[in-house]
């Protein structure tokens, strides 16, 4: 029988537009109690108004100073912060380092919120935006990792809230009522945790 000795891996969480970190503290406490090494970043700006591939490059810069090159890494990405991760992931080599992905209401086919703006990076999670198609183009990328998808039919900033639904990997809706209250439900505590324990499927 082979005995489990691999400690947890690192988990980075990534927060959403107009948050920082610590929108994560409840999820940040209820993974941290589990023996996990949990960290935040805050990207900057966090309001839509910068390309969310810059966005994406301090992730990977962020990665790059706090971990070693060989040290796999978790991600949990809310809202905005799933498409920047997984550009990250995608396209700047996170694909490389990054074993579990997951993402909590995250527009992987865009929001129809994002046409009430025009901050640049706020346009790119448009549906159909030359951003999310480009993405969307090599989507079998995710594959070679553990991706999970976390969604409420009930969100009112992803619209329609299915645009959180891709076909890869697996798929957890629950029945939250409003988009924030995705990060302090324990039912999400508990998808995450569960998703992060999973092993390694490739």
């Amino acid at each position: 029988m082979e005995i489990k000795t691999q400690k947890h891996n690192p988990v980075l969480l990534v927060h959403g537009i107009n948050d920082t970190g610590a929108v994560f503290n409840k999820m940040a406490r209820y993974l941290g109690k589990q023996g996990r090494v949990v960290c935040t970043l805050d990207l900057i700006p966090n309001n839509g108004s910068e390309l969310l591939g810059k966005l994406a490059q301090q992730v990977a810069d962020y990665v790059n100073i706090n971990f070693t090159p060989e040290q796999p890494l978790d991600i949990v990405g809310f809202s905005m912060g799933g498409i920047v991760s997984r550009y990250y992931i995608q396209r700047l080599g996170g694909i490389e380092k990054v074993k579990r992905f997951i993402t909590i209401s995250s527009p992987h086919n865009g929001t129809n919120i994002a046409y009430l703006t025009w901050l640049k990076g706020a346009l790119q999670m448009q549906p159909n935006s030359d951003f999310l198609n480009d993405l969307n183009s090599d989507i079998e990328m995710l594959k070679k990792l553990n991706f999970t998808s976390i969604w409420t039919p009930y969100d009112l900033m992803i619209v329609p809230a299915d645009s959180s639904r891709i076909p890869v990997g697996k798929e957890v809706i629950l029945t939250v009522a409003l988009h924030p209250w995705m990060l302090t439900d324990k039912r999400t505590f508990e998808v995450v945790a569960a998703a992060l324990d999973e092993p390694i499927s490739h």
